[in-house]
């Protein structure tokens, strides 16, 4: 029996229940998670090093840099049963709206430096890493599943195979 399942069977059943009824969006908040490690890991070793007085370009190449990983986790994870569109189009309008997620999470932090002029770490990491990373994930999980992914159950569920008993267990 898989550690996940393992550990679910131990809950409740009104939670395994909500978990269950909400798993794409704790499959999507898992890949945000991911992603903010990985944007913030990258602005920061951006800022801190080579773009140390370019923060806002520091910001952009870790958000899309974060975005090109949030794609191949959401089509194969988060989304995995979504489709209804051909592959090309889908990365298109993914990347349309992750682009639209972008320019939302950099709009706090250039307001922030260039209109209030506020240049402390702390109002860089609010603005850039709290308000817009907000502000662009709502937006991004809505039009996921309503442009990007519109049809549930579009693809099989792929389950993983037990390379110990050789049988298919879920994933």
């Amino acid at each position: 029996m898989p550690v996940v399942r393992r550990a679910l069977g131990r809950l409740p059943e009104p939670v395994r229940f909500l978990l269950r009824k909400h798993r794409e969006l704790i499959r999507f908040a898992v890949v945000g998670g991911t992603t903010f490690v990985i944007d913030n890991g990258v602005w920061y070793a951006l800022k801190l090093t080579v773009l140390e007085q370019k923060v806002v370009t520091a910001k952009a190449i870790a958000v899309l840099v974060a975005v090109i990983s949030s794609y191949v986790l959401s089509r194969e994870w988060s989304f995995h049963t979504r489709g209804g569109r051909e592959r090309h189009h889908e990365a298109a309008l993914f990347f349309l709206v992750s682009g639209i997620g972008i320019g939302l999470n950099l709009l706090p932090l250039y307001v922030s430096r260039h209109v209030f002029d506020l240049h402390a770490e702390i109002a860089d990491f609010l603005s850039g890493s709290v308000i817009g990373m907000l502000i662009a994930t709502g937006f991004k999980f809505w039009a996921m599943r309503r442009v990007v992914f519109p049809e549930a159950d579009a693809r099989p569920e792929v389950r993983g195979l037990s390379v110990v008993a050789g049988q298919r267990e879920v994933a």
